[in-house]
């Protein structure tokens, strides 16, 4: 699995695996960090993430489970050399995704706001740290 940098010809994939328009994708690769994982050429997962002045957030987490797992790294990664905690919003029920963050080391914390009409949970890394590799 090779992981790199988005650009802007990947907003189609990003799309497809995020169920939102191409352009949504397209500024998303824009305005926040955003690592892919892919094999053979192929994209099979991505993350976006940005932070703010205390907290690293993880804003989009698509694709297979494995390499979702995989691309966490990414964010943690940042967070460990900034000393802050990494949260990330889920709607509900996604729960792959949910199985893929609770396998990296996040705790689900205080319920998560609406978005879009639905649920979302809150899940936090504290003290992050790559050991999980």
């Amino acid at each position: 699995m090779r992981v790199r940098d988005a650009v802007e010809a990947d907003g189609g994939r990003l799309a497809a695996l995020a169920d939102v328009p191409t352009e949504v994708m397209a500024d998303v690769v824009h305005d926040r960090t955003v690592r892919v994982a892919e094999s053979d050429g192929e994209i099979d997962a991505f993350v976006g993430f940005e932070a703010d002045e205390e907290t690293v957030h993880v804003t989009h987490l698509f694709g297979a489970e494995a390499a979702c797992e995989h691309l966490l790294d990414e964010p943690i990664r940042f967070a460990e050399r900034e000393a802050m905690p990494v949260e990330i919003l889920l709607p509900e029920p996604e729960t792959d995704i949910v199985a893929v963050a609770e396998n990296v080391g996040f705790e689900e914390s205080d319920p998560g706001p609406w978005f879009d009409g639905h649920r979302t949970r809150r899940f936090r890394l504290e003290n992050p740290t790559t050991e999980t590799e």
